[in-house]
């Protein structure tokens, strides 16, 4: 009887080793999991600050423009 309790404490000790590799594997899968979503969104963020630099961009020429239109009309006459 000796040799089939230790056989039983054994599975049981190896059922919670791998219940415990399991949980890890688990947990890390998680954190790159939330790694790519923050990613996600950085990448997100560098999308909006680069439109907004285009916007600015546009509104630049476009005063540039309105000045010197300006420019034309006053000093064309």
């Amino acid at each position: 009887m000796g040799m089939k309790d230790k056989a039983n404490e054994w599975q049981e000790q190896g059922k919670q080793k791998l219940g415990e590799a399991r949980e890890r594997a688990g947990q890390q899968q998680s954190q790159r999991g939330q790694q790519q979503s923050q990613r996600g969104q950085q990448q997100s963020q560098r999308g909006q600050q680069s439109q907004r630099g285009r916007e600015n961009m546009r509104d630049i020429e476009d005063t540039e423009a309105e000045m010197e239109d300006r420019f034309d009309r006053d000093y064309d006459a």
